[in-house]
């Protein structure tokens, strides 16, 4: 079944705020800690998550059409990311650090813009646009 350019990029978006929620709901330089890394520290519940997005991101990536090599790639990604959160304390640490799901949404990401093109959207198109006046219409 051929998957449309615009599924794809729906999946693309779905993997964009997947990463962001994930592993970079705070950035700091190159850096970044997300809900991920917080439910890592509370028991079940960070495995939960991260089992959560991974099973979203596999879905997403499969809708897409994406290759064999990578939703192989991406569960590896996320199988590590949900493995390191189950040992105590150490295994929390390395959760919070490791960007499982930022890695398996740019593995998804790249795999969609080389079948289908590069994304419409900007980087920041989560964000609200700034100076943007409501009810204003333009002077001419």
């Amino acid at each position: 079944m051929e998957v449309t350019r615009d599924r794809a990029h729906r999946a693309w978006r779905s993997a964009e705020r997947i990463k962001r929620l994930s592993d970079r709901l705070v950035g700091v330089g190159p850096f970044g800690v997300g809900l991920d890394g917080v439910l890592a520290w509370v028991p079940v519940a960070g495995t939960v998550y991260s089992l959560g997005a991974g099973a979203l991101l596999i879905a997403e990536g499969i809708a897409a059409g994406a290759s064999a090599k990578t939703l192989a790639r991406m569960g590896a990604y996320i199988a590590l990311d949900s493995a390191s959160s189950v040992p105590p304390v150490i295994g929390w640490v390395v959760d919070t650090l490791f960007p499982g799901h930022l890695m398996a949404a740019k593995a998804l990401q790249k795999d969609i813009e080389a079948r289908h093109g590069p994304s419409e959207l900007a980087d920041d198109w989560l964000r609200r646009p700034k100076g943007r006046k409501s009810g204003l219409s333009p002077k001419r």
